[in-house]
């Protein structure tokens, strides 16, 4: 053998040990490569499981919560609509004369205003002193409570929802 052909048969004994020792790393990063990739999928299914299951409590929160903010609603609802009827009922008898609204009179000696009572008007409170209103300024005055028992009862309903949502 020539000192060429030695050069050569070194220099492919060289190759041929690269080459291989690049195949066996190849094989052992490979390796650890697949098993990465199938521990993440194993990591990223227990995470969407875990996502699913929160997104399922959340919806089972919301629905529940929706429900309970109906009935609120239902029953805010309701006793408006009964106010309202009994607002109404009470115009009805103020303007038939079957119920008419009267104030207590106090006598005042500094004012030196005594409103004399209607002769024969009866109360429940003994000895107290009434007078009754003139049917437009009671009605107005039913309007004006009316007006205020809706408020009121918007207002409940308001802080009915605010608690609700709240907690």
């Amino acid at each position: 053998m020539t000192p060429g052909q030695i050069l050569a048969a070194i220099l492919l004994a060289v190759v041929i040990g690269f080459g291989g020792a690049w195949q066996v790393q190849d094989w052992r990063m490979g390796k650890q490569f697949a098993e990465r990739s199938s521990q993440f999928q194993m990591d990223l299914g227990l995470i969407s499981a875990a996502a699913a299951k929160q997104a399922r409590e959340d919806t089972d929160k919301r629905l529940a919560l929706e429900q309970q903010l109906s009935g609120q609603d239902q029953q805010h609802i309701k006793e408006l609509a009964d106010a309202q009827r009994n607002q109404a009922r009470m115009r009805d008898q103020l303007a038939t004369a079957d119920v008419r609204l009267s104030v207590f009179l106090t006598e005042d000696p500094a004012s030196g205003c005594n409103v004399p009572a209607p002769a024969g008007s009866v109360g429940v409170v003994h000895a107290a002193r009434r007078a009754q209103l003139d049917p437009a300024h009671a009605q107005r005055i039913i309007a004006i409570t009316d007006a205020g028992d809706q408020g009121l009862i918007a207002l409940r309903a308001c802080q009915a929802y605010v608690r609700a949502v709240v907690r």
